[in-house]
């Protein structure tokens, strides 16, 4: 498998029960070694408002929920890309403490 293409929805989650927002996406993965870089267009296109509104929830926090179909999710971050397309990377949560590996220093 190369890539994949197809339609998704990016969510932004105030908390677990609360969705500010909902847009329509259509993604484009590709395989490039072990990364798949993701881009995404709104589509449709948003009114001047609601980009404004997209806008103001990418700035407070990039972090999305990438939804595909009703079960699948990947978190992702958002940034901006040329013209009207996104790039998506996958989210990395950090520990919120040193995780010791087992091997010696």
């Amino acid at each position: 498998m190369d890539g994949w293409e197809g339609t998704a929805t990016l969510e932004w989650w105030a908390n677990r029960s609360t969705c500010f927002g909902k847009f329509a996406v259509l993604a484009t993965a590709c395989v490039t070694g072990r990364d798949w870089p993701c881009g995404v267009i709104l589509d449709p296109p948003l009114s001047d408002d609601d980009r404004a509104g997209f806008d103001f929830l990418l700035e407070l926090d990039p972090l999305f929920t990438l939804r595909f179909g009703e079960e699948s999710t990947l978190l992702v971050n958002v940034a901006s890309g040329e013209g009207a397309c996104l790039i998506l990377t996958a989210h990395e949560a950090k520990a919120s403490r040193p995780v010791d590996s087992g091997d010696p220093a």
